[in-house]
């Protein structure tokens, strides 16, 4: 028998019904339907948790029009949005390699030290 995943939010015992992935870049929140596997930097709420979601000022919140209660696969835009922000956000992912400017090897405030071996 699966485990029913819970809320996220401290203190809740309520079963989680939607995901919450941040999209730092967008300054935006992403509540979709519950994802298939719990992420490592997603969030499951409950319905009352993902239906109350408040974002700091400037932020902005997507939110899956609709109920929460039965996650079945879609593939509408919002379903899509969020999985690409969860993809986005995997630190399993290789980070890009950045190419030195200049003979310096300094990038911004970041400095490109050549790798040994």
């Amino acid at each position: 028998m699966p485990s029913v995943r819970k809320c996220s939010r401290t203190g809740c015992l309520e079963p989680a019904v939607a995901t919450l992935t941040y999209a730092y870049s967008d300054s935006t929140a992403v509540v979709g339907p519950l994802a298939t596997a719990s992420e490592p930097h997603s969030y499951d709420l409950c319905e009352e948790h993902a239906l109350r979601l408040t974002v700091p000022k400037g932020w902005e919140v997507v939110r899956h029009e609709g109920d929460f209660s039965a996650p079945e696969p879609s593939s509408d835009e919002l379903t899509a949005l969020a999985e690409a922000v969860r993809e986005a956000g995997r630190s399993d992912r290789p980070a890009p390699q950045a190419e030195p400017d200049g003979p310096s090897g300094r990038r911004g405030h970041l400095r490109v030290l050549p790798g040994r071996g």
